[in-house]
């Protein structure tokens, strides 16, 4: 096969698209919010796009059916809102190939008709998190001032390293195109897979593009990680001794 094939699945008509990209990254946050969003809107798969820079691998369904690992693209309305809304399991495993894939995503969008993007993340902090606020990343400027109003925060020298991957290029390489790009990234500890995360995005977002989500299905998530997390605490903690106990160790 070629570097990047793409499968034209369904080209419905969109009406001012806005893409969303959700790939694997810190804590699933970007990955868990699409996908959150193709379970409660009426999603149309559109892009299939398989690339040798994907790893070596099938995925296989719940039929036994196997299906070479790609990226898709789904037509996504949400209350009148139009999304592209774009996943997949794995992002490129080369700094060329990032380039590459970006360039055939951007392509997409654009054929689309997208003039506006929203790249979907996490951010790392090293501990568990207690109150979720969300980081924002700009293309423009003229940007910062609508999403500070739905509590995105910037600040200065975060991330540190800039943003790595498919959401970073977004960024600049949708800008190089002339599309009004954010990426929103949900605080996460970065040791786990974090539903938590993924809500407080997906809440900035619906509050930014006018639609309502149903958050019950990633609150139940949520609840399954904070029990993992309570028994890794726990673990961590190790067995509480009393005095009497402690008398015998030296």
């Amino acid at each position: 096969m070629d570097d990047i094939e793409i499968d034209e699945v369904a080209t419905p008509e969109l009406a001012d698209p806005v893409l969303i990209e959700g790939l694997p990254g810190v804590g699933h946050v970007g990955k868990l919010a699409a996908e959150h969003l193709l379970e409660e809107g009426e999603s149309t798969l559109v892009r299939r796009v398989y690339a040798t820079e994907f790893p070596p691998q099938v995925t296989v369904d719940d039929e036994g059916v196997a299906e070479l690992t790609c990226a898709e693209f789904h037509a996504v309305e949400m209350d009148g809102t139009d999304l592209l809304v774009l996943t997949g399991d794995h992002q490129a495993a080369t700094n060329a190939g990032h380039y590459q894939l970006t360039t055939a995503f951007l392509d997409i969008a654009e054929s689309f008709g997208v003039e506006r993007a929203f790249a979907l993340g996490g951010i790392p902090t090293g501990e568990l998190v207690e109150e979720y606020s969300v980081l924002g990343a700009i293309s423009d400027s003229a940007l910062r001032e609508e999403l500070e109003a739905v509590d995105v925060e910037f600040r200065a020298d975060e991330p540190a390293g800039g943003i790595v991957g498919v959401s970073g290029l977004i960024l600049g390489l949708g800008h190089r195109r002339g599309l009004q790009v954010a990426c929103l990234m949900g605080e996460t500890s970065g040791y786990l897979v974090d539903p938590k995360s993924a809500g407080a995005v997906l809440e900035v977002l619906e509050a930014q593009l006018d639609f309502e989500v149903d958050f019950g299905s990633l609150e139940d998530r949520a609840e399954e990680m904070e029990e993992v997390t309570g028994k890794i605490q726990e673990m961590q903690e190790g067995p509480s001794m009393g005095d009497d106990e402690l008398r015998y160790i030296g």
